[in-house]
């Protein structure tokens, strides 16, 4: 069976994506892309960093997440979130794009929601 094309991101998405993505590297100190992407641990390159930022490309859920960890807690998952802020910022983010019909997250919870079963039915 053919698989069903999905429907591509919107320009909207990809922009608020690359938008919470570009405030996170500047509040973790990052005044440039190469600045993030030459610092060891930084889990994606320069080129890759500004297609998202730009809203040219949309990374799929694990490398937004793994970019977001970079940012706020640094390449070894201790450093840079020393400010509350960061931090805040940094859940946010994530908690937004599980909103974004791009990860098709809120889609998951309402397929999961209508295949529970009824506890009230006899087996």
């Amino acid at each position: 069976m053919a698989r069903k094309k999905q429907t591509p991101i919107s320009v909207e998405d990809r922009e608020v994506v690359g938008a919470l993505l570009r405030e996170l590297r500047r509040l973790a100190g990052f005044r440039s892309v190469e600045a993030a992407a030459t610092t060891p641990g930084c889990p994606a390159a320069r080129q890759t960093i500004y297609t998202y930022e730009r809203g040219e490309l949309t990374p799929s859920l694990p490398q937004f997440l793994e970019l977001v960890g970079f940012y706020v807690l640094g390449g070894d998952g201790r450093g840079r979130g020393e400010t509350d802020e960061l931090r805040v910022r940094g859940v946010a983010a994530v908690t937004r794009v599980l909103q974004m019909p791009a990860y098709h997250v809120s889609e998951a919870w309402a397929l999961i929601e209508r295949m529970q079963p009824d506890p009230r039915r006899e087996p």
